[in-house]
């Protein structure tokens, strides 16, 4: 596979006509330097001629699933309070000096939080022209040297770079294989590496995992909803040397909800009206595990 020859092809979604105005009115906006907060919303604050025109483009990118983040006087209130998830997680990895992959990255809000640690090398992969677009949005003010790769988790393998840290958040139950992405995601990475990855899951002792009908709280491209169990014994079918549970949680609105800066619905119509510990379907409510899992050195 021809990762360059990919990137190029893939270049040309930016002029999609949903696409290429949004791309107009990010070149439009006002060059300069401004101070970077990486706190729980990614802050950008300085001198601007007119913030109401940056409240306007960040408007035009709608919908923001992933953040929050404040760019002057606007405060984009995302669908997903991404910083719970975050903070849940930041106690068990530093990125210091390590070359670190985001699987999945949308509009990079990890990413950018992700700075902190001093890494050698950031790379968000996630093939969606919109989101890389609220990522070049984003990193106008901020200008990191992140490389977002409009690619995904199928050409983990034929990458240029080898990874130490790859982040795989609420990816895996979209893929209908979750074993053969594992494996992606195991060649990914380099000798001694590791990968942190969150996804739903059923309570249970048997190795076993749910399969939705036709949808999983309103999301239809959900395949399989493992036990803990079944999971690992996944995880060590992809190679894996070591499975360590790192956290579980229970997905609730203070972590997901309707907001201005998004279209459509949110978790409270995903789940039953009379009784919240149901979907809509009647399936347990959404919980995520999270792991670590190591390619040992051989």
């Amino acid at each position: 596979m021809n990762i360059e020859e990919l990137r190029q092809e893939r270049l040309k979604w930016m002029k999609w006509k949903n696409i290429a105005p949004l791309r107009e009115a990010l070149d439009s906006l006002q060059d300069g330097c401004w101070e970077v907060e990486l706190g729980n919303a990614v802050t950008i604050s300085g001198d601007i001629n007119d913030p109401v025109y940056v409240e306007s483009v960040a408007r035009m990118m709608m919908p923001w699933r992933k953040g929050p983040f404040k760019l002057f006087d606007t405060y984009i209130d995302s669908e997903w309070r991404s910083d719970i998830k975050y903070n849940l997680l930041r106690k068990h990895f530093n990125l210091k000096d390590r070359r670190v992959a985001d699987i999945g990255c949308n509009n990079g809000y990890y990413l950018f939080r992700m700075q902190e640690d001093s890494p050698k090398l950031l790379v968000g992969f996630d093939p969606s022209p919109l989101f890389k677009t609220q990522f070049d949005f984003i990193n106008h003010f901020v200008k990191s040297d992140i490389v977002y790769e409009l690619l995904g988790v199928e050409h983990l393998e034929f990458y240029e770079e080898k990874f130490d840290t790859i982040f795989c958040l609420g990816v895996l139950y979209h893929r209908s294989d979750p074993v053969g992405m594992l494996k992606s995601l195991y060649k990914g990475l380099d000798n001694g590496g590791e990968v942190i990855l969150d996804t739903f899951y059923i309570e249970g002792d048997d190795e076993m995992c749910l399969c939705p009908e036709s949808s999983y709280s309103k999301i239809p491209n959900i395949y399989f909803v493992p036990t803990v169990k079944a999971l690992k014994n996944w995880c060590l079918r992809a190679g894996f040397d070591s499975f360590e549970v790192l956290e579980t949680s229970k997905t609730d609105s203070s972590e997901q909800r309707k907001t201005s800066w998004i279209e459509g619905q949110s978790l409270e119509d995903f789940l039953d009206k009379n009784d919240n510990t149901k979907t809509v379907e009647g399936y347990s409510a959404p919980a995520r595990v999270y792991v670590k899992l190591i390619k040992d050195k051989r």
